[in-house]
């Protein structure tokens, strides 16, 4: 009766249920009838939350504290000094909690519909541990100096009289940041170009490494600023003697890691380009020096480190401008705000100088990113 399998069967059967009075029916309900969601005006679409820059909200609690400490906390009366601008830096502090806020209750909408506020979101959600530790340290500095002063005036000042020193001083800090950073540069140069010369000849030439290496184990360890006097008494001039010394003190870590680089080049390389018939000038420029770069960079950063103290100890000493030489003079002053302005200058312009020889080691060595590690 497979022929009967059809919409007959139930037919059949309904029919004689209906004849066997013994047959008991349940109740059939009624099919469910569904509403969606904007027919029925009880059931309302869940709105998704907005996401949120939590770490932001954090970094803008932190500054609005700071805020707050500084602007409504009374300093401690000294009598010689009212730390201007603490007003200003705290109501500063506070408007900078409020764009971190804004920005941390829009920057995630707005990362998934604009490219560049991502790009902003990234920056700064990598820079929001920062963003929250250093209003704390600020805070505890303001406590320390202007709140409780358990650190003396006038040897230490809160962050406020440092505004008040870049407000009236900046001409001069200005100036003297520009001869620093000329006689930083010329010094640096000229010894990094003579270093690298010096170490590709040792590394290249057997006998120059038989004469010269004697030399610089001797001369090489002592100190630039042990020669500060002999340096001044020869030179021609206080600053010719400065930039002598931080070239000598440049040079010797160049000229080392140099010669160590093209001295510890793999002697196949050499092997392959004799083969393509290679003159000497072309394996000593083409070949040995792109090998020893990494570590002829490794040296100008060495050279890089010393020649800053070299170049504050001997703007102390001699130079009549300079950074070093605002130091000399605002300590001989007693004014050691103006003292640690000068070093919060001379902060910024050494690491801005570090970024930039960063900047230039990556573009140099871009071929070679997928065999060192950075």
């Amino acid at each position: 009766m497979s022929h009967l399998s059809s919409p007959l069967v139930p037919a059949l059967a309904g029919a004689g249920a209906a004849a066997d009075p013994a047959v008991t029916h349940a109740p059939v309900a009624p099919p469910a009838v569904t509403h969606s969601a904007v027919a029925d005006p009880d059931v309302r679409p869940r709105r998704r939350a907005l996401p949120v820059w939590w770490t932001g909200v954090l970094a803008a609690s932190a500054w609005a504290l700071f805020g707050l400490l500084t602007w409504r906390l009374p300093n401690v009366e000294l009598g010689f000094n009212e730390w201007t601008f603490t007003t200003e830096l705290g109501v500063a502090a506070l408007l900078l909690a409020a764009t971190l806020l804004w920005l941390a209750a829009t920057l995630p909408a707005l990362a998934g519909v604009w490219a560049r506020a991502a790009r902003v979101q990234a920056g700064l959600r990598h820079a929001s541990p920062w963003l929250t530790v250093l209003p704390l340290l600020l805070a505890a500095w303001e406590l320390l100096t202007a709140k409780l002063a358990w650190l003396p005036a006038p040897f230490f000042a809160p962050p406020q009289s440092l505004i008040e020193v870049y407000s009236s001083d900046y001409a001069r800090l200005i100036e003297c940041a520009g001869h620093s950073l000329l006689l930083l540069s010329t010094g640096v140069a000229v010894g990094a170009l003579a270093g690298f010369l010096t170490g590709v000849w040792i590394g290249w030439s057997r006998s120059a490494g038989y004469w010269i290496h004697p030399v610089l184990r001797f001369l090489g360890p002592i100190p630039s600023t042990a020669l500060l006097p002999m340096a001044f008494f020869l030179a021609p001039s206080s600053w010719s003697a400065a930039a002598f010394l931080i070239a000598l003190a440049t040079g010797f870590p160049v000229t080392v890691l140099t010669w160590s680089g093209v001295a510890s080049v793999n002697k196949q390389y050499y092997d392959v380009a004799r083969t393509l018939g290679a003159s000497a000038w072309f394996l000593v420029w083409r070949v040995a020096v792109p090998a020893a770069l990494p570590q002829v960079f490794v040296g100008l950063f060495m050279g890089l480190g010393a020649s800053f103290s070299v170049l504050v100890a001997a703007e102390m000493m001699g130079v009549k401008a300079g950074l070093g030489w605002y130091l000399t003079w605002a300590q001989g002053w007693a004014s050691y705000t103006n003292m640690f302005a000068a070093l919060f200058v001379m902060a910024a312009l050494f690491s801005g100088v570090i970024t930039a020889l960063f900047a230039v080691r990556d573009r140099a060595l871009a071929w070679q990113k997928g065999t060192l590690q950075w």
